[in-house]
């Protein structure tokens, strides 16, 4: 989104449009899926060699976390991802807690994050026994900012042989965690030149990210570690899954080892010298996302389709759809439109979903929940602006009847 969509976005709350959007907005969508019934805001597209390769993983008997799937998978989102390595786990919070292990996020250190995030990114931080740092998101973005990082730093960050020290708590900063919101790449090359300056390791949460670039390059190949997820919801699926990709190979051995219940390898002997997680992916969701992996462009080219579709619809409304930031491809995987208030937001969400078209406010902020409420934050105007006016509006691929039948 630029930064001249967002000073219409926010000129847009001085008067309204006339006219019903809501009903037309359920018509376009309606029109769209070509259906009456509900409208979900995601589905997956299973087109292509998903069930072959689920009898195929049966018939093996190789099911579990064993299996040639799973080494394939790996292979298939590394190359994609342009990621030296690639670690398939149960899902992409588990990708996320060992991340965050890698790095060495340990017991009573801190880690800086946004509070517009699914509960996942600060859940693993939690795992680790660390506590998350809330530094505000940019609007155009919807992701962390680095000016703000930047300023926040410059007023409690200080640079000691121990790490990065917090003024306030006197605790180290361990690492920075910002996330590509609904697919849409954070500014993270700045974010790196902060954290850099500070001695702070970044590992991304690209959980929703997988086909976004930025400056042509994959998200989540700029930290030291990052994660991709394949939940149900996701632009594909492998039913639930995760991916850790870093391009340092002692990380990659070590993070397949760790979610391998750090078992020591033996033709026979069980022995675990360490704690480990029993965190890699069974071969059955693995089959999954290979299929899955094989139709991602088409995938991807139907959601930019999509997208451009709704930005269109929206251009002669007073609402907003947020397009991809300056210098970014995005995968589009959840839509979202900026409204003028929490009031009419509430009234979309009411009207919307009464007449069978799934729509979602954006989350709730992660420092509002009761069990994060004691962490320290920043300024965080931007997330709450965001918080009261983003709706995420269905965002499923619909192909074309050539994609289901080749």
């Amino acid at each position: 989104m630029t930064v001249e969509r967002l000073k219409q976005a926010e000129s847009k709350e001085q008067g309204k449009i006339s006219g019903d959007y809501c009903a037309e907005f359920v018509d376009f969508i309606k029109q769209y899926y070509q259906t009456n019934k509900t409208i979900a805001l995601h589905e997956p597209c299973f087109i292509g060699n998903e069930k072959k390769y689920l009898v195929d993983t049966i018939d093996s008997t190789f099911v579990s976390s064993v299996g040639e799937y799973v080494d394939h998978f790996e292979t298939m989102c590394a190359d994609f991802t342009g990621a030296k390595y690639a670690v398939a786990t149960v899902n992409g919070t588990a990708a996320l807690h060992i991340a965050l292990q890698l790095v060495n996020v340990g017991m009573g250190e801190e880690v800086i994050t946004q509070p517009l995030s699914f509960i996942a990114t600060c859940n693993a931080i939690t795992y680790c026994g660390a506590m998350p740092v809330f530094i505000d998101v940019d609007r155009t973005t919807m992701g962390l900012s680095p000016t703000k990082l930047a300023e926040w730093l410059a007023l409690n960050g200080e640079k000691s042989d121990r790490g990065c020290i917090n003024r306030q708590s006197g605790k180290i900063i361990r690492a920075c965690l910002p996330m590509h919101t609904f697919g849409h790449p954070v500014d993270i090359e700045p974010i790196m030149e902060v954290c850099d300056s500070y001695g702070i390791v970044v590992v991304e949460d690209a959980a929703e990210a997988i086909g976004s670039q930025y400056k042509s390059k994959h998200a989540g190949t700029f930290g030291r570690a990052s994660i991709l997820s394949f939940n149900g919801n996701k632009t594909i699926t492998s039913g639930g899954g995760g991916m850790l990709l870093t391009n340092d190979e002692q990380l990659a051995k070590r993070a397949k080892y760790l979610t391998t219940t750090a078992k020591v390898g033996h033709q026979w002997d069980y022995y675990h010298n360490e704690l480990g997680f029993n965190y890699r992916m069974p071969n059955l969701n693995a089959a999954l996302g290979c299929a899955q992996m094989e139709q991602l462009p088409v995938i991807l080219q139907a959601k930019r389709e999509l997208a451009q579709l709704y930005e269109a619809f929206f251009s002669n409304k007073h609402i907003t759809f947020l397009t991809e930031p300056d210098n970014t491809l995005s995968n589009y995987w959840l839509n979202a439109v900026i409204v003028s208030d929490k009031q009419e937001r509430d009234e979309f969400l009411n009207r919307t979903n009464h007449a069978g078209v799934a729509t979602r406010p954006i989350w709730r902020l992660i420092n509002s929940l009761p069990m994060y409420q004691h962490c320290q934050t920043g300024n965080l105007d931007n997330a709450s602006w965001l918080a009261d006016r983003v709706i995420n509006i269905p965002s499923g691929a619909r192909l074309p009847q050539s994609a289901y039948d080749s």
